[in-house]
């Protein structure tokens, strides 16, 4: 009965993902009504802290975004870019993996993914090398930003067992990052020379390809700078105040808020200092695009974290039976399971609510899963994530295209070397750390 219940599952996912968007929450939810009155399941446990986690997050990134702060940090990601724009490949990742670790969402890759496409033409770069692997390294980032709802929820798991948040971090940050500056390395050489590409000199002869700009002038609003350095100060303060409450550092023995709810609180009072100092208008927050998008990725995490819940607790004695001997012989095991459900739930956060706990039950070391932790960030698998569509929309020169077999696009190769490597590292400093 279990394979037609995950049968069930995949079929939802699979559902979800050709609705696409916000449809992969609902989906998922659907999934969990059949479930629950098809097969007398019962409902897994809602992920509420993780979407909370995400709702405080995003409200404090969409306040910035009004007072102009998102703006600010892409006219300083351009000028670090057009700094040295033959190394545009290198530099890209560098930007969106900074931004995301500092706004513990992907979804600021949007900003500078254009003027990545724009800088990559102008010096005769094919777009798809920087396009690829900076959209790669926003998704991978997740696992590294402080204030991320993937990080937040693991550290909570991985304290029960006396790993702090502060060692995760020290694991996950310099293995993800290196990680990508090496994948960038075997980005460089991947697809033909701007010039040799056939493609590209057919849509130039046709007039499809607009001729570079030397960047646009960015209107910077009054208060764009103090909403970032608000912003910044509440993630200094995030990281702090969870280090100190951390039973491995035992600075507070007996903290009055817990650390998601500090995470909550420090989020919301960052949202309401920049409404504030900054005099924006909060309706104004409401209509933000990462608004938007962060309020879709809570239904989303909603839908597909509860229906791999409601699967796996209704069969972990299953599960532990069959995987338990598997992954306690074979450890990495767990980054190749990580990695093909995140393609599928398409959320880092989702992933790893739905299976760490599950794989910590099994036995797995702390140091197995600290290590195959990137695995998450596999968002990139399937063409059809909205950061992918918007680098292929981005590039004018086709080169960042999408063939006729799923998978043949130029972000299947950097991603998978990047994550493979990350996870090495992590093998490789998780034991020293912890």
């Amino acid at each position: 009965m279990w394979i037609i219940e995950l049968l069930i599952v995949l079929f939802f996912i699979w559902l979800g993902a050709r609705l696409g968007s916000i449809g992969i929450g609902f989906a998922g939810g659907f999934g969990v009504l059949v479930l629950a009155l098809g097969f007398g399941l019962k409902p897994g446990s809602i992920p509420i802290d993780v979407i909370l986690i995400i709702m405080s997050v995003i409200a404090a990134i969409a306040a910035m975004q009004v007072a102009g702060g998102l703006d600010y940090m892409v006219f300083l990601a351009e000028k670090v870019l057009r700094s040295n724009p033959k190394y545009i490949t290198f530099l890209a990742p560098v930007v969106t993996y900074t931004m995301t670790v500092f706004a513990g969402t992907g979804l600021t890759a949007f900003s500078t993914l254009p003027v990545i496409a724009e800088i990559a033409k102008e010096k005769g770069v094919r777009p798809s090398r920087p396009l690829a692997i900076a959209t790669v390294a926003s998704q991978i980032a997740i696992t590294a930003s402080p204030i991320s709802a993937a990080v937040i929820f693991f550290a909570s798991e991985l304290e029960k067992l006396g790993v702090s948040y502060l060692q995760l971090l020290m694991i996950s940050i310099p293995s993800s990052f290196t990680a990508c500056m090496l994948g960038a390395i075997v980005t460089n050489f991947l697809g033909k020379d701007l010039k040799d590409d056939p493609i590209y000199q057919e849509r130039l002869a046709n007039g499809l390809v607009k001729k570079p700009s030397e960047g646009q002038v960015r209107e910077i609003k009054p208060g764009a700078k103090i909403s970032v350095l608000i912003f910044l100060l509440g993630l200094i303060f995030v990281v702090c105040y969870a280090s100190a409450i951390s039973k491995n550092v035992g600075l507070i023995t007996d903290p009055v808020l817990p650390r998601d709810e500090a995470i909550m609180t420090i989020m919301l009072t960052v949202a309401a200092l920049i409404a504030l100092l900054c005099k924006i208008k909060t309706n104004d927050v409401l209509n933000a695009a990462t608004f938007k998008s962060g309020m879709s990725a809570c239904i989303c995490v909603l839908g597909v974290a509860w229906l791999g819940t409601t699967f796996v607790s209704a069969h972990i004695d299953q599960i532990n039976v069959l995987a338990g001997s598997i992954l306690e012989t074979k450890p990495w095991l767990l980054a190749v399971v990580l990695f093909f459900a995140a393609m599928l739930l398409y959320s880092q956060a989702a992933t790893t609510r739905a299976l760490m706990p599950a794989a910590l039950a099994l036995g797995i070391s702390p140091v197995s899963a600290v290590a195959s932790f990137a695995a998450v960030g596999s968002l990139f698998v399937l063409p059809t994530y909205p950061t992918l569509l918007a680098a292929v929309e981005f590039d004018d020169t086709g080169s960042t295209r999408i063939g006729k077999y799923v998978f043949d696009h130029p972000f299947l190769i950097p991603g998978v070397t990047t994550i493979a490597l990350a996870v090495v590292l992590g093998f490789l400093i998780a034991p020293m750390v912890i």
